[in-house]
């Protein structure tokens, strides 16, 4: 899922990156190339909040709360539409290494900014004219990932609040290491990828809401990349679905 920015004196408390491959070539936790971690959901883990939300991929491990819709201070004046804030943060005990406050309070930022781009287009905005609703996403473990399991966590968060979607958003990443595309990769890949790509989707409507792109990639391999993403967001698609319907079952 999305690369993380890491800091030089994170790099450098690290004694040394954990192996990708095992001695036969099969990536470390047994999964084959195209294959994401195992993941949970559920919707209702925060009973104070409007909507909510739990998920887990691998060890990533993530809670988002919906507030709102609520009065807006910054409502536009000459906009009936409704505003959506999002909010991301790592609980201080998510990762043995978090680098230097400025670096993670800017990581915070950046995963903020990018989580709003991934959802605000799946929000009907006009269904709560001159209000906001407030996402809040807490990454409880850092496990790999992390982004794409945001954006799937909030989106489900969303609907579990009640707010009007267009569709869900699934979102997923890939790495490209040593020549090889990797799906959903972990902590450990990532931090040996040459390149990451994250992709964020509407599965039902066949709309991507947010592509994000790093490193070295040739155009066969990133649109090699992007088809396996848009796949595996179809798959995550249908288990969020699932998750609803259970929910709403009980």
């Amino acid at each position: 899922m999305a690369r993380q920015q890491r800091s030089t004196q994170a790099l450098e408390e690290e004694p040394h990156r954990a192996p990708v491959f095992s001695s036969d070539g099969e990536r470390i936790d047994g999964r084959h190339a195209q294959m994401c971690r195992a993941a949970f959901l559920r919707t209702g883990a925060v009973r104070a909040a409007a909507g909510s939300a739990y998920a887990e991929s691998g060890d990533t491990k993530v809670i988002v709360s919906v507030f709102g819709p609520r009065e807006s201070k910054k409502a536009e004046a000459f906009s009936d539409a409704g505003r959506l804030n999002c909010n991301v943060k790592y609980c201080s005990f998510a990762t043995p290494v978090r680098g230097k406050m400025g670096a993670a309070n800017a990581e915070e930022r950046d995963l903020s900014s990018m989580l709003y781009k991934s959802v605000v287009g799946a929000v009907d905005l006009r269904t709560f004219p001159k209000t906001t609703v407030d996402v809040f996403a807490l990454v409880l473990q850092s496990g790999g990932g992390d982004l794409p399991v945001i954006v799937t966590c909030a989106s489900l968060a969303l609907a579990d609040a009640g707010i009007v979607l267009y569709d869900l958003v699934a979102a997923v990443s890939a790495s490209s290491i040593q020549g090889q595309v990797l799906l959903d990769p972990s902590t450990s890949e990532e931090n040996c990828e040459d390149g990451s790509l994250m992709v964020a989707y509407m599965p039902s409507r066949k709309e991507i809401t947010q592509v994000t792109m790093t490193g070295e990639w040739s155009s066969s391999r990133a649109s090699e990349s992007l088809e396996l993403c848009l796949d595996a967001c179809a798959k995550i698609g249908d288990v969020m679905r699932s998750c609803l319907k259970e929910a709403a079952a009980q």
